[in-house]
């Protein structure tokens, strides 16, 4: 079982904190005294949260160990999972690989690139209403400069999305692209030729009841608020829509991967990936990809999560499943609060890193909502960090305790004291010296700032963790980074 195979062997009277011989866990490091601190499932099943600025470790010696803990444990029949893993950086889906190839698990990965052959259409979901996709798409436009747009240029653009969905699926045998939904709102003679093809088969009798409603629907909308614009209007939202469906547009291996022919798709969807205990890899560098990887990665998220908390009222059973993403404040999207509240149920560990509390609110744009994200993560590692907004936050979490505070005080008192013109100093005869000590106590902060931002060395961090049940006691660990192991 897990909790042995990652004990330390070589000393095995050193007492484990959260070893249970009914569930699995995972180890997450050593305190001072050498004692190993293990996370049991049901304290997975809380969420974990690393923050730490760079350099501090978070990724090695927290994000890989734990990845490799979780796909050797899935491995084993009994507790298989499903997999989604973000790599930002371009580099963390080669250790994935090397991990499932070390437990013979390597036929259940999927590694989606730009590079590869596996062919996945985020759009095509033909069980999801138009306003669903487009209410996804319009999560995804708040990570490109969320301060710099206006909420009605987002609620517009949003609803333009969904109607142009609508029309698409009508003419396109209900199969949606980028492709088509790009050429549809940026091009009236494109969107003309669809509509004609459509009117056609009205005249015809092809359309069902349900068919001419939404063609009705989507027309109405299109004919007369959507061209009725004027041209700046049109060419604003024009521009903010863009900014989703020109990636895929301009690049061939990116519309052949992402926008493939329907019976062109080999990525089989959630549902399968959940079902059978897959492990689905994005494997696309940010800085490299830029808007691409944020689409790509944020929707892959979102299509995750609604697939997670689609069990919980569609089937019977509940599949395990894990998401992990490093730099995740650069895929934060303001659906994750709600996701992350309701994931326990759903046996759903998440675990996610980010340099600071900071650099989510950056993305979210809102204090209260951040705030909210933040509690959803039970379980926490605060590396070494010197961002303020985080460590005050840090701070109010663990509270205040009583100090003592020690004060000193010297007195000296004389009898003769006289002034020496000679020497310009004073002289005294018969004096004493006095030293008193006072003890008071009073509240403060358990940890004070300089222990974040000074104390915590590389590879080490303060632990806010749970059995599932209870928290324990907050201390520092001293986590093992991936490459002192053996793999």
């Amino acid at each position: 079982m897990l909790t042995s195979f990652f004990s330390n062997k070589k000393a095995p009277h050193k007492k484990s904190t959260f070893v249970s011989n009914n569930s699995c866990s995972v180890f997450l490091g050593q305190t001072a005294s050498m004692e190993n601190i293990f996370l049991p499932i049901l304290g997975l099943y809380q969420n974990l949260l690393v923050t730490g600025s760079i350099g501090s470790g978070k990724t090695s010696s927290c994000l890989y160990p734990l990845t490799k803990q979780l796909l050797s444990f899935s491995s084993e029949g009994k507790y298989k999972s499903a997999f989604l893993i973000l790599d930002v950086k371009g580099n963390y889906h080669r250790f994935v690989k090397k991990v499932c190839a070390s437990c013979y698990c390597l036929s259940d990965l999927f590694i989606i690139s730009l590079h590869g052959n596996i062919t996945y259409n985020p759009l095509d979901k033909p069980n999801l209403k138009p306003y669903v996709l487009a209410n996804r798409l319009k999560s995804i436009l708040l990570l490109f400069s969320p301060q710099q747009t206006e909420s009605f240029w987002l609620d517009k653009s949003e609803q333009i999305i969904a109607e142009a969905i609508r029309l698409c699926r009508l003419y396109n045998d209900n199969y949606v692209t980028f492709v088509e939904i790009h050429k549809i709102i940026m091009s009236k003679d494109y969107y003309q030729s669809k509509v004609d093809f459509l009117k056609d088969l009205f005249y015809k009798n092809v359309l069902s009841s349900e068919q001419i409603a939404d063609f009705s629907f989507a027309l109405s909308f299109f004919e007369d608020e959507f061209f009725s614009l004027d041209d700046r209007t049109l060419s604003i939202l024009r521009s903010e829509i863009s900014r989703i469906t020109n990636p895929f547009i301009a690049d061939y291996d990116t519309s052949r991967i992402f926008c493939p022919d329907k019976e062109n798709i080999s990525f089989p969807g959630f549902s399968y990936i959940l079902k059978n205990h897959k492990i689905v890899v994005l494997d696309m560098n940010l800085s490299e990809y830029s808007s691409l990887a944020k689409i790509i990665a944020a929707y892959l998220k979102i299509d995750f999560q609604s697939e997670i908390l689609t069990q919980l009222s569609s089937s019977d059973e509940i599949f395990p499943s894990c998401f992990i993403c490093d730099e995740y404040h650069e895929y934060v999207t303001c659906n994750d609060a709600s996701f992350f509240a309701q994931s326990r149920e759903s046996k759903s560990i998440n675990i996610v890193a980010t340099q600071s509390y900071s650099s989510l609110l950056a993305t979210i744009s809102n204090p209260t909502l951040t705030k909210v994200l933040i509690q959803n993560f039970v379980n926490k590692l605060w590396f070494r960090t010197d961002d303020n907004f985080t460590i005050e936050e840090i701070m109010k979490q663990l509270g205040k305790e009583e100090k003592s505070i020690i004060t000193k005080s010297i007195s000296e008192n004389a009898n003769k004291t006289k002034f020496n013109f000679f020497f310009h100093s004073f002289s005294s005869k018969d004096s004493n010296l006095s030293e008193s000590y006072s003890t008071s106590f009073q509240k403060d902060y358990v940890f004070d700032s300089n222990f974040f931002s000074q104390d915590l060395e590389a590879f080490s961090c303060l632990s806010f963790i749970s059995n599932g049940h209870s928290i324990f006691p907050v201390q520092k660990l001293f986590l093992k980074p991936y490459f002192k192991e053996r793999m």
